[in-house]
């Protein structure tokens, strides 16, 4: 009797039950491009070729050279001597951001000893916190999330028993350690407010509401008095020299303090602190951010949520499938996320199920690309296929919102990254078992 493994590792069945030895990996990866060379020139053509910066271009050609695209549009000649990439029947789009995750820092979450980065529990720190020193470029779970098109990543922390969580950054996801897979840290001091924040601040959301306001309060005390505090001429502040110091671009509101909330109240607080603070906001979750649609483009405060969300909670009883399409439709910035760190890969059925559920397909896509890449600020190089920026994009074999899709050839800054996973490594050693 043939049992393929890929039926065993569905079921949960340990293969040395079979009474064999498992075979050694023998077989190539399906599709395990070559390592391109640097500098290398590569064209697209006849490709359905959506930029986001304008109009769908049928038949259309993208070249790369080196890490940049050097140009898009129709009738552009191939470069001599450039491997081209025959995209007839095949769409063309920007790299996706997953904008709120724990990939390279999480690998086993509350498992093996050794593989969870994503918090700390010194009561020390908190917004010092920088998962920049704890990315693993190595991880396994960036393959497999890469290889659905995603190509850039904003990793967070989690909670810190503080309201203030740290400093988030954006990572490519070639595979590369840090410093090369930095894309701009940090990206955004992150905190939580809510049922989270009340948990870590006592139980109430007024205390985590008061600790955060005291934090900031402090921080631009040290700003402006800072060597007067250094030699002790100044009140003690509730936070420490580091977290200090790590605030002080937010209060100068050159870094966006990115808030986790989910209750339409608890939203309208964060924006009042932000109005208070002179802030740049941005809201993470907001289950309920629908029921505030308007406040939310008219202060223009970009709200990152979780499409399939829509499981009613004391946090956020307004929970709704529709959340994301009756924000668009209010005018607010709305850039889609997984909120996941092993199934970040779903962001693509994430951002269908939200079209399916009243979402504009050219927003969708829009905000799996250039608006996340404008709310985290490096729209100069992401989030559109546009001559001069770095050339991530994908070759999806269809509709790219369309489950039965593959994305047939990612490149991130110019580089074709392999297909190849740990799942189908596994799939392929245990392809057949006897």
């Amino acid at each position: 009797m043939r049992f393929t493994g890929a039926v065993l590792l569905s079921l949960g069945l340990s293969v040395s039950l079979v009474g064999q030895a498992p075979r050694p990996v023998t077989r190539e990866p399906r599709r395990a491009p070559a390592t391109p060379v640097q500098g290398e020139t590569i064209a697209i053509t006849n490709a359905r070729v959506l930029p986001l910066s304008g109009a769908a271009i049928e038949r259309g050609t993208v070249v790369i050279r080196g890490d940049k695209i050097a140009a898009v549009g129709i009738g552009i000649p191939v470069p001599a001597g450039a491997r081209v990439v025959d995209g007839a029947g095949k769409i063309v789009t920007p790299g996706w951001i997953e904008s709120a995750t724990q990939i390279g820092i999480v690998e086993i979450a509350s498992g093996a000893e050794g593989t969870d980065d994503q918090s700390t529990t010194d009561k020390e720190l908190s917004a010092a916190f920088d998962v920049v020193d704890a990315f693993n470029g190595e991880s396994t779970v960036i393959p497999v999330t890469r290889v659905e098109g995603i190509t850039r990543a904003v990793v967070m922390p989690a909670g810190s028993g503080h309201v203030l969580l740290g400093k988030g950054a954006m990572f490519d996801l070639t595979g590369a350690q840090v410093p090369a897979s930095v894309v701009k840290a940090p990206v955004a001091m992150f905190a939580n407010l809510g049922e989270a924040g009340a948990a870590s601040e006592g139980g109430s959301r007024a205390s985590a509401m008061l600790r955060l306001r005291e934090a900031l309060e402090d921080a631009l005390d040290f700003e402006r008095h800072g060597t007067a505090w250094a030699s002790a001429q100044r009140r003690p502040y509730a936070r420490g020299r580091l977290d200090l110091e790590a605030l002080v671009p937010v209060v100068r509101g050159e870094m966006p303090l990115a808030i986790n909330a989910n209750r339409a109240s608890d939203l309208l607080a964060a924006m009042r602190l932000a109005d208070e603070f002179h802030l740049k906001l941005i809201l993470m979750g907001a289950n309920e951010a629908w029921r505030v649609a308007d406040q939310l483009a008219r202060q223009k405060v970009p709200v990152v949520i979780k499409p399939l969300t829509d499981i009613p909670s004391f946090d956020a009883l307004g929970a709704t499938l529709e959340n994301a399409a009756r924000l668009s439709r209010a005018g607010a910035t709305v850039v889609l996320s997984s909120f996941d760190t092993h199934n970040a890969r779903n962001l693509r059925q994430e951002a269908g199920n939200a079209i399916a559920n009243g979402l504009d397909r050219d927003a969708a896509l829009r905000a799996v690309t250039l608006e996340p890449a404008r709310v985290w600020g490096v729209a100069e190089r992401l989030g559109s296929l546009d001559a001069g920026k770095d050339a991530d994009l994908v070759v999806w074999s269809g509709d790219p919102f369309e489950l039965t899709t593959r994305a047939e050839h990612v490149f991130i800054r110019g580089r074709e990254v392999s297909s190849d996973t740990r799942q189908r490594q596994l799939f392929e050693k245990y392809r057949t078992i006897r």
